[in-house]
């Protein structure tokens, strides 16, 4: 065990790879306590050490890259430094069951698990801000993590690009309080159903869209759209008929885009019930195709019965956009 003391900073540590270490700040005052954290020392060649253009506390691989430290975040009272991370993914949720863990199925929020319990050598629970369904895509789904070492978001960013499977992707990584709650916290929430106006769309699309042949009375949708925005009790666009707490939601805005062969429908709310984003789809087409008529509308949201409402779309042609905080 080697010591190094700096300013009443001083760090007991082993050089050995995969061992921990105890850091403590030793107070002036010989009545205070000394402030001290576990650290761990990856598996990696390295030794932690001084920068030599500062008092950083850094670890210093045999590749010459550093992972720094501020003396304000090493110093902290307690046993542990514990850190939030808040993840940004995108993935295509083709071949996956969902986000959520399912037994025996492969889920996006266990291939995430996977890949971190690897990096951070402990058991690590991941937290979506939405369930997506199976087949479901996402732009910006957002999670956060705790971990009981610290440790650079680009680090985890790259780390978890380079074993995760191909059709999922960390696009931002960042530190963020202890008190953040990915799903808790997010106060809006937008989703995008794509739809194909024709019988086939092409190959390169035909995962991410959902054909529709009739035609579609764009006006009447959007009229029908109309009906749903405000907040409102959205039991009759709930798949689960066994959900049984507040269905009360609020939708800010419904947006239909003609974009030459595709119409696309985004929903924008502060949550969504499950499958609710595409039943409210299915009956907005129902709308446009003449199978309903807009005024029915307020009359399957005041009747709070699922079998009011139209059929649930497919799910490959929606995809969470972004997810929103204060």
């Amino acid at each position: 065990m080697q010591r190094s003391c700096k300013r009443g900073l001083c760090i007991f540590y082993l050089t050995f790879p995969g061992l921990s270490g105890i850091l403590c700040k030793i107070p002036n005052d010989e009545s205070e306590k000394p402030q001290c954290i576990y650290f761990k020392i990856q598996p990696v060649c390295g030794r932690l050490s001084k920068d030599r253009m500062g008092d950083d506390i850094s670890l210093q691989t045999n590749r010459h890259q550093h992972r720094r430290l501020s003396e304000t975040e090493i110093i902290q009272t307690g046993k542990h430094m514990e850190k939030n991370y808040k993840l940004i993914i995108g993935y295509d949720g083709t071949r996956y069951f969902g986000w959520e863990h399912q037994p025996g199925k492969d889920t996006i929020q266990g291939k995430l698990e996977d890949v971190l319990n690897h990096l951070a050598e402990e058991p690590v629970l991941i937290i979506g801000a939405g369930r997506t369904d199976a087949g479901v895509h996402a732009m910006g789904q957002v999670a956060n993590f705790k971990l009981q070492s610290a440790y650079e978001p680009e680090e985890i960013k790259r780390y978890c690009n380079q074993y995760l499977p191909e059709d999922i992707v960390v696009l931002e990584v960042s530190e963020v309080p202890l008190r953040f709650h990915s799903r808790l916290n997010a106060v809006k929430k937008t989703y995008c159903y794509r739809i194909f106006l024709g019988e086939k769309p092409d190959v390169f699309r035909r995962k991410y869209v959902t054909p529709v042949a009739e035609n579609l009375n764009i006006n009447k949708m959007k009229a029908a759209a109309e009906v749903l925005l405000g907040t409102h009790d959205f039991t009759s666009f709930c798949g689960n008929r066994h959900f049984k707490k507040s269905a009360v939601r609020t939708i800010y805005e419904i947006r239909i885009e003609e974009k030459k062969d595709e119409l696309d429908i985004s929903f924008t709310g502060n949550g969504f019930l499950q499958n609710m984003v595409r039943i409210l789809t299915g009956t907005l087409l129902e709308v446009g195709t003449g199978k309903r008529k807009v005024r029915e509308m307020k009359e399957i949201l005041e009747g709070r019965n699922r079998s009011l409402a139209g059929p649930m779309a497919a799910a490959k042609g929606l995809v969470l956009i972004n997810v929103e905080y204060e």
